[in-house]
């Protein structure tokens, strides 16, 4: 049997059938089923995620990511007619950056959106960073118009329409536009469940974190020696942070619902627990044996193998102990990945 370390991505690898990948969310969404694992009594519980509030610790604040999702895939036609897809990765000062399908270069000229004009500017190590002739304020809602929903590129069967996709790849809270990829751990909240929770007593607050395609990404080289991950633009409201800062000194455990929002409190919160980066880029690499901040308990999906998502709830529980969750959720026919069901770690 070979040996890896925990900070090794290989060390988490694990087998799955192909029929485990969910295509198209549960319907309704809070009746995916959901795997609690409590840390204090190593218990692990099967149930449906609308039964959430019975697992969560007394007095519980959930924090949400309320970023929302572009349609960020559209085409463009070179001045020789050729087309190209193309997939919105993040906004510049004057530019944008983008994906493309097809090899481009530098001074290439695309019509896009229709009838408005860009020009590659520059290539980047992925993708390529290209000039609007067009005001930048116009971009998002050209996205909008004439945009089409980026899905996973493990969801190869889905029978969704553009008007589904748009409907069901988006949280019910999600507010602003900045997002190439859902905070899928937030895909299983009904707008009737939030209102439950309040009813019980449990705090939602929420803040913002712009996923990009990293996230699907494989790991570097480069980024396990550095530690630092793709960038991710935050931000967590003063008010927010207050009262985030205010429940913890109450006692009040804070639960990440979802990677992204672990990501956003961890890198807003400095070595003594205090939110003082309240925005910027989120670049940390969380993974065994990180110390957490801020974030007391999880609630989260199951992630694709040897991906720095799986690396990070690993730092919360341990490899060993994450493996074991995964195999007994495949065992008792989980579906994986972002339309996928869900656990709480607390």
């Amino acid at each position: 049997m070979r040996h890896f370390d925990a900070d090794n991505p290989l060390a988490y690898d694990y087998a799955y059938p192909a029929s485990a990948i969910a295509q198209a969310p549960a319907q309704p969404r809070d009746a995916a089923r959901l795997l609690v694992y409590d840390r204090a009594q190593s218990r692990v519980s099967y149930d449906s995620f609308k039964n959430i509030p019975k697992y969560l610790p007394a007095g519980a604040v959930l924090v949400c990511n309320q970023t929302k999702v572009l349609p960020a895939r559209f085409m463009g036609q070179k001045s020789t007619g050729g087309k190209v897809e193309l997939l919105f990765l993040s906004k510049q000062d004057h530019s944008f950056d983008v994906l493309a399908n097809k090899k481009l270069c530098v001074g290439d000229s695309l019509v896009v959106f229709e009838n408005k004009l860009v020009t590659v500017s520059e290539q980047l190590p992925k993708g390529y960073r290209v000039r609007p002739h067009f005001a930048l304020s116009e971009l998002y809602n050209c996205l909008r118009v004439y945009g089409q929903t980026p899905i996973p590129p493990y969801i190869k069967h889905s029978s969704l329409s553009e008007v589904a996709l748009r409907r069901e790849y988006q949280t019910v809270f999600a507010q602003q536009f900045g997002s190439v990829a859902a905070p899928t751990a937030s895909l299983h909240f009904t707008k009737r469940l939030l209102n439950s929770l309040v009813r019980q007593g449990f705090a939602l607050e929420y803040v913002t974190l712009h996923v990009g395609l990293g996230t699907f990404a494989p790991l570097t080289s480069e980024q396990l020696q550095s530690g630092r991950l793709h960038k991710e633009v935050y931000e967590v409201e003063p008010a927010v942070a207050k009262r985030l800062e205010a429940y913890r000194k109450l006692g009040r455990p804070i639960v990440a619902v979802g990677t992204t929002v672990v990501r956003t409190l961890e890198s807003a919160a400095d070595a003594r627990g205090s939110l003082v980066r309240l925005s910027g880029s989120a670049d940390l690499f969380i993974r065994p044996p990180y110390r957490f901040r801020f974030v007391d308990a999880l609630i989260t999906n199951f992630h694709v193998p040897k991906s720095s998502l799986m690396m990070l709830v690993a730092a919360l529980i341990g490899r060993d102990k994450l493996l074991e969750l995964y195999a007994g959720a495949i065992r008792k026919k989980f579906r994986l990945f972002s339309f996928g069901d869900g656990m709480l770690i607390k």
